[in-house]
């Protein structure tokens, strides 16, 4: 296991190089750049998903330079014409793109290997402080998102392997292929219109993790004012998750209990109960079990982007598309970069939690 460890591992290193200069060949040819975006700040025409641009060194509208300067080496960048080229270079200097692609992107690689994932073009803040601020949110939404998928899936997947084919499987059946065909964030906007004040009650809040007042309730009050507030984009969330991991509860078991130990377990005159909690239930949770890291990763990507902006919930999902709009690219490939590392590692803790659940599987001995 030890050798298969240390592959696994080695295998991490291009696998993030892979990812990181796909990436950055891609963001080379996407129009628009951070200094454009500057510009048309400067201009009064900027549309980007924030109102108020700031560099690293403070408010980059209070570099404004005065118009009459030669078009010359602006003229590249969109916007440009008109402004001092002596500015331009300023900010090409400020960015770091005076140096070539290849240059960034080596520099780019060498301050990731040693965590160093700068500071935001247009946030006077560190990436990985925003990442920080933002992470709570996500976490609250990915840990219960997949709390609730998993606790009712897992009984109801068990049920349906049990009555297959008969008429608790089918019509169940149904609801979950509906529930799996309706995007989440359908699914979130009906939940405003029902509950939250759109058009009919007025149960639930429309925006936020917790109240204004948050601070001065009583702990119990707290718990109470959150779980309000998390209520319904946990449901939209977990609508398409609990269906997918209600399918595979029931395949999972019904290829269990077709197997020859449960006819011999049935033929000892075992209960029913008893060679499915005894027998069937450790082998036919394997599969179960071993992937919810992997769930519970990545429900922080599926559809939280859209879950968040729809109940107005500042998390990562939030910040990578306001980043991706902005150009800010020391937001957009840090967050790339960390969140592709966890992928890989929660990959291979998963493939551990396989083997800490059944010790008789042996990747080593697959591999060769």
């Amino acid at each position: 296991m030890t050798a298969y460890l240390l592959r696994r591992l080695l295998l991490m290193v291009p696998t993030i190089l892979g990812i990181m200069l796909i990436s950055f060949v891609i963001v080379q040819f996407a129009p628009g750049g951070p200094i454009e975006r500057i510009l048309a700040q400067l201009q009064g025409t900027d549309t980007g998903a924030m109102s108020r641009v700031t560099g690293g060194s403070g408010d980059v509208a209070a570099a404004r330079p005065q118009p009459g300067g030669g078009g010359g080496e602006a003229s590249r960048y969109r916007g440009a014409q008109g402004l001092d080229p002596a500015f331009i270079k300023r900010l090409e200097v400020q960015f770091g793109f005076d140096r070539s692609p290849p240059e960034r992107f080596l520099k780019m690689i060498w301050d990731y290997a040693r965590f160093d994932f700068g500071r935001s073009f247009f946030r006077d803040v560190s990436v990985i402080q925003l990442i920080r601020e933002k992470l709570p949110v996500s976490i609250s939404l990915g840990l219960w998102m997949t709390l609730l998928s998993y606790a009712i899936s897992i009984p109801l997947g068990i049920r349906k392997a049990v009555s297959d084919g008969r008429a608790f499987d089918v019509w169940t059946s149904a609801i979950v292929i509906v529930g799996y065909a309706i995007p989440g964030f359908l699914f979130a906007i009906l939940l405003i219109v029902l509950f939250a004040g759109g058009s009919f009650w007025q149960v639930f809040p429309l925006r936020g993790l917790t109240s204004e007042n948050f601070g001065q309730l009583s702990p119990g009050a707290q718990v109470l004012d959150y779980l309000w507030h998390i209520a319904l984009p946990i449901t939209a969330m977990a609508l398409g998750s609990f269906a997918t991991a209600t399918l595979l509860t029931k395949n999972s078991f019904l290829d269990e209990i077709r197997k020859q130990y449960v006819l011999t377990a049935r033929m000892k005159g075992l209960t029913p109960s008893r060679v499915l909690y005894g027998h069937v239930f450790r082998n036919a949770m394997l599969i179960v079990v071993a992937g919810f890291p992997g769930a519970f990763i990545g429900a922080f990507f599926t559809g939280s982007l859209l879950i968040e902006t729809i109940f107005s919930l500042d998390g990562l999902g939030l910040l990578s598309f306001e980043s991706i709009v902005n150009r800010d690219y020391p937001v957009v490939f840090g967050s790339l970069f960390i969140f592709s590392l966890l992928g890989l590692v929660v990959n291979l803790i998963s493939d551990l939690t396989y083997v800490w659940i059944d010790p008789r599987i042996d990747f080593e001995t697959r591999d060769a």
